[in-house]
């Protein structure tokens, strides 16, 4: 019985002294220069729903319509450093039965044209007319979004059917950014 009790007590011991040891290596904490990290971010560009009874102004078609924002995103050093590329996406809908050019155009700070995106809208004929576009900015084209500090949207409505404060349908925009930034 008194070997038991040894035992008993051995065992334990043993499996507490074999479990503390265990296996290292060195550290090289040099590795951390090497690190890149490749965040990529989405946000919401702008957005626009415009009713077709909106285009007529005291029974008057508006032709042409135009928003300008500030867009001065770039200003920020470590966004400017780091950025690798980055994708617009647009997205347009239009249940109103007329033609429109929808431009979104980016302006540096002297108001010169940096880049211009083009997007041509059929008439809805009963159902919606859905328009998307991607664009990629990297290398050369990456230079000039940078210099962006202004985006404008100009619509303009082609020649159709008279629309009047009773017509229906809209122009719907909804439009992101995706940018893809090297962090090293």
């Amino acid at each position: 019985m008194k070997k038991s009790i040894a035992i008993q007590k051995i065992i334990p011991i043993f499996l507490l002294v074999s479990l503390s040891w265990s296996c290292s290596s060195n550290l090289d904490f040099n590795q951390t220069s090497d690190l890149v990290l490749k965040p990529v971010i989405e946000a919401n560009l702008t957005y626009f729903d415009i009713p077709a009874a909106d285009f007529v102004t005291d029974g008057v078609e508006t032709i042409e319509a135009d928003e300008m924002q500030n867009f001065d995103v770039f200003r920020d050093p470590f966004l400017r450093d780091n950025l690798k590329q980055v994708t617009f996406f647009f997205e347009i809908t239009n249940t109103i039965n007329r033609i429109y050019d929808v431009n979104f155009v980016l302006y540096d700070k002297e108001d010169n044209v940096v880049y211009r995106i083009k997007l041509n809208v059929l008439a809805s004929d009963g159902t919606p007319q859905i328009v998307s576009r991607t664009v990629m900015f990297s290398e050369d084209e990456l230079v000039l979004l940078k210099q962006t500090e202004k985006m404008e949207f100009e619509i303009k409505m082609m020649p159709g059917t008279p629309l009047t404060e009773n017509s229906t349908g809209s122009l719907k925009l909804k439009s992101s950014a995706t940018l893809y930034m090297d962090i090293k």
